[in-house]
């Protein structure tokens, strides 16, 4: 049995924790980070020096890093199908968005809009800044919406890898209290995603307990 370090509120571990669901594998989630502690321990040390989930062990190997986790996911219970391709073209236009994903969304979404509203007390907030962010996070959802104009997921018929690192940002964005600009594709990309179980029960996980006082 596969087993993650990690708690259910970070989205590291939602993207992974989705994955895992996806590919319709058995997983036990161990609660760390956060209010939950235990990053500082010797025993979470052994498994990652940098101290951060989440980690996957599954037997003797031990993976550490979001996008890393998902891709050993991928290529070692995948089908070689749609989700993460054998065929190396294919694959490189799933990695590619998935990468795109992870730089480009991620870093554009987590700390400056996500934290800045949700985890920044409204007087300490740097609104200019936050509004910059929202301007640019709307701009990459234009280039999805892009993408998704003529197919239900990001590369095709079926759901990817790359649904999975873009996808499950996409809770928060549409949850948290920002001026997003209207997009009807992303929106009901978005719709179709939480129409997933494994979505619904990984990704849409409340974030209350996140929030700082005041914000």
């Amino acid at each position: 049995m596969l087993t993650v370090y990690g708690r259910a509120t970070s989205s590291n571990v939602q993207l992974v924790m989705w994955a895992v669901a996806e590919l319709g594998l058995s997983c036990e989630r161990l609660d760390y980070g956060h209010l939950h502690g235990g990053l500082d321990s010797p025993e979470f040390g052994a498994l990652n020096p940098h101290r951060k989930i989440p980690v996957l062990r599954d037997g003797d190997l031990v993976v550490w890093e979001s996008a890393a986790i998902l891709r050993y996911l991928a290529a070692r219970y995948g089908d070689g199908g749609d989700f993460w391709p054998s065929d190396p073209a294919r694959r490189a236009r799933v990695d590619m968005w998935a990468e795109w994903g992870k730089n480009e969304l991620c870093n554009g979404f987590t700390v400056p809009i996500f934290w800045s509203r949700v985890r920044t007390a409204a007087a300490e907030r740097d609104e200019e800044a936050l509004s910059r962010a929202v301007a640019q996070f709307d701009a990459y959802m234009g280039h999805l919406a892009g993408q998704l104009s003529d197919a239900p997921f990001i590369c095709g018929e079926q759901l990817t890898a790359a649904d999975i690192v873009v996808g499950h940002l996409l809770f928060r964005w549409f949850t948290i209290d920002v001026p997003r600009a209207a997009n009807p594709v992303v929106e009901a990309y978005y719709a179709r995603l939480a129409e997933r179980p494994a979505y619904r029960a990984h990704v849409m996980v409340p974030f209350d307990v996140l929030r700082a006082e005041g914000a």
